[in-house]
């Protein structure tokens, strides 16, 4: 653990380097030192449909959750969403909103079978 997600809108698509956007914090992760390794996964998911207020598809967004197990201090919750919240900036300002989100998730409801 953690799940980094990045959703984003597919009008973005042609635009933005999403392999690299997700590489740099997909690294973010790892250089916090809350996590092993092989623990880090990182994905994204295209949005073909999306309503923003009333303008339908009109404007385009990142979204960025991280799941983590429960246990983290709320410091190094908030670095780690600095962190990646500073990428996104750094690579995407002119993106109508860019967003990240932080959830704790519960360790005695977490179920995981793994070969890696």
């Amino acid at each position: 653990m953690p799940n980094l997600v990045m959703e984003y809108t597919d009008s973005l698509e042609d635009r933005l380097n999403t392999q690299g956007l997700l590489q740099d914090m997909h690294q973010a992760l790892i250089d916090s030192g809350l996590f092993e390794l092989n623990s880090v996964k990182s994905r994204t998911l295209r949005c073909h449909s999306w309503l923003i207020g009333d303008s339908e598809d009109q404007h385009d967004f990142i979204h960025v959750t991280v799941e983590l197990l429960s246990g983290r201090t709320p410091e190094q919750k908030k670095a780690l969403s600095q962190s990646v919240f500073s990428i996104l900036t750094e690579q995407a300002n002119w993106v109508g909103s860019v967003t990240v989100n932080i959830r704790d998730m519960d360790r005695d409801c977490f179920a995981k079978h793994s070969t890696i």
